[in-house]
């Protein structure tokens, strides 16, 4: 919006005029919920409104059941909706409302629930929690693949570093078709934003990619949908998704209705009651929150606040990653990578609305496809004289050292097939007390890696070797900076660029901000990886340039610059791909995976739900 005045308007519609006529010759034909073909005599019941709109009845009764008494057509206000005898779903709540002046029993999903009321309603599972074996998951496996690289291979004995570079590679195996068809279960939930700026193309852009996700989730997972507007409300308990769970989720989905404010606070804080409150869990969860506005209902606008308040309504009883959407060119982006960021998930950037369904895609198509959970990599200094840890450059992922420095601890959390990670160890390297030793070798690490198999629930370990460089009297010859080290160095300053040029920019010094972001650029092309061609280079490269075009003013900055950065910068910290601004996969990776193509941190199991998406939206 281009001002308050029409921002808030906007919040406050209910949609079009009640009087304005059908817009569809079919609307007659077709019930707009199950978007079925309506036919006497086919044994369905159909119930026709007020309004003159008709629907199925079942349909129309799921639809009133969560609160809807507005037409999905033509937005009038029901005085009278159909109501269902008895409760068809034996493990939920009832609660009251109203139909007509007469109160009456109606059932879980009521958006009225006082949030003091528990979510102990979830779907129990098909087997309980029972372990899942298969051939094709042995117990006996290893996921996880484990590489260690010192950023030279030689240090003279007579030389001291205090920042010797080391970094840990990971990489999670990929799967194979018959691993797909036995992949971990999910529960997920969605946090959507209906309030009234949502209203029309965007509402509907939503419901459509809602359905593209509850279509290719298994009968295995489970979903929960919440609401939130001027309040929040949980359309339905974690259910899992058969066929008629499918059919109970679209309803819901559909029946949503763009109004009132933004509460952003509301609807975090139901999500996390789901998840938290659930009597059964699936190996996997998940968290999805949408938003087009500005909180403007929970807290004030202090920053320093803000994310403090904020990260004391995530999940507290596990590591659950939220993985945010902005969408439009008014939303949150501070708000909304600071929620991401504090729980392991990604903020993606959603500038073109039609975006949304692949952005979505993609998000699941890694939640689906989890085989690491909860890895802890542990760091231990070998040498023991003077060899000490001075850092570790993690991103997103929360690190400790110990009080001696002579180990260190990296929450990676979970790990999709085939994603990579990259932590760099920054250590104290003492020179050689004797340096006639006979030893022409220092052994610096070693790393051992420690997760919970998705499939067996096992804790799985896995050791790489120790970590050495030679140590000579003198090197010779011209120093050879390791590939891979210098290309997570420029990863991590590329980063702390953007960041430094954000808090400059959001000061209104855009010029300042330009140039940070220019210097950046300059000294990465002329870094060892860079000069050798690395595709991560390139592409952090392009995104510095990107940025600085964002930046041609105070107007595009706000617009879209401010948002594109925090994306870009949430897929650099998590190593993870995201969508920012007009497509998905903004960082291009080394070893091919990404290269030309821009797949960036994406997946293969990620590319192909987003390739799956892509072709859903072509008319």
């Amino acid at each position: 919006m281009n001002s308050e005045s029409e921002k808030m308007e906007k919040e406050n519609s209910t949609g079009p005029d009640a009087s304005s006529p059908p817009t569809s010759s079919s609307s007659k034909s077709t019930c707009a919920l199950c978007l079925d073909e309506m036919k006497k005599g086919d044994g369905k019941a159909i119930f026709t409104a007020e309004c003159s709109h008709s629907f199925h009845f079942d349909c129309i009764n799921s639809n009133v059941r969560y609160g809807n008494r507005i037409c999905p057509l033509c937005r009038t206000q029901w005085k009278q909706v159909p109501f269902f005898h008895g409760n068809p779903f034996p493990q939920a709540q009832q609660v009251p409302l109203f139909h007509g002046n007469r109160q009456v029993p109606l059932f879980h999903g009521n958006p009225f629930t006082p949030a003091q009321m528990g979510f102990e309603d979830d779907e129990s599972l098909p087997h309980g929690e029972t372990q899942i074996q298969s051939a094709d998951h042995p117990s006996d496996r290893q996921a996880l693949e484990i590489k260690l690289f010192p950023e030279v291979s030689a240090l003279a004995k007579p030389v001291s570093r205090g920042d010797f570079a080391a970094l840990v590679h990971l990489k999670a195996e990929g799967v194979s078709d018959d691993e797909r068809r036995t992949r971990a279960p999910l529960d997920l939930i969605a946090v959507l934003d209906v309030s009234g700026s949502m209203a029309g193309v965007k509402l509907e852009l939503v419901k459509k990619a809602m359905g593209f996700v509850i279509q290719n989730l298994g009968e295995t997972d489970r979903l929960s949908v919440i609401s939130f507007s001027s309040t929040a409300q949980r359309l339905f308990p974690l259910r899992l998704m058969s066929e008629t769970g499918k059919q109970a989720a679209m309803q819901a989905v559909n029946s949503l209705v763009a109004r009132g404010g933004t509460n952003i606070a509301e609807g975090l804080k139901i999500g996390a009651r789901v998840i938290e409150d659930r009597r059964w869990k699936n190996p996997v969860s998940g968290m999805m929150l949408l938003s087009d506005g500005q909180d403007n209902y929970t807290f004030s606008h202090d920053r320093v606040r803000l994310r403090t308040d904020y990260e004391s309504l995530l999940p507290s009883s596990s590591r659950i990653p939220t993985h945010t959407f902005g969408f439009g060119s008014d939303h949150d982006a501070e708000l909304l990578n600071a929620i991401s960021a504090a729980s392991s998930g990604t903020f993606s950037f959603i500038e073109a609305e039609t975006m949304i369904q692949d952005a979505f895609a993609q998000c699941i198509g890694g939640l689906l496809s989890v085989v690491i959970l909860d890895q802890v990599v542990e760091i231990e200094c070998v040498h023991e004289q003077g060899l000490k840890i001075s850092s570790i450059k993690s991103g997103s992922y929360k690190s400790r050292i110990a009080s001696d420095e002579r180990s260190a601890k990296i929450d990676v959390g979970a790990m999709y097939a085939e994603e990579e990670r990259d932590f760099l160890v920054i250590l104290g390297i003492p020179c050689c007390d004797n340096v006639s030793a006979e030893s022409d070798s220092l052994s610096l690490l070693k790393v051992r890696c420690v997760y919970k198999d998705p499939f067996t629930k096992e804790i799985v370990r896995v050791e790489a070797g120790e970590l050495s460089i030679q140590r000579p009297m003198e090197v010779t010859g011209e120093e050879v900076v390791s590939i891979e080290v210098d290309r997570e160095l420029n990863r991590f300053l590329v980063a702390q660029a953007m960041s430094e040029a954000r808090f400059l920019a959001d000061g209104g010094n855009l010029s300042a901000a330009v140039a940070i972001l220019k210097k950046r650029e300059r000294e990465l092309s002329e870094t060892a990886s860079a000069r050798s061609g690395d595709e991560l280079c390139k592409s952090l490269s392009a995104e510095l340039s990107k940025l600085q075009e964002r930046m041609g003013s105070q107007m595009m900055y706000e617009g879209s610059g401010r948002a594109y950065m925090y994306s870009t910068m949430s897929s650099l910290s998590a190593q993870r791909a995201v969508a920012c601004g007009t497509k998905v996969g903004c960082i291009a990776r080394h070893g091919g995976r990404g290269g030309a193509g821009g797949l960036g941190y994406q997946t293969s199991a990620m590319a192909r739900m987003v390739n799956k998406s892509q072709k859903d939206r072509k008319p």
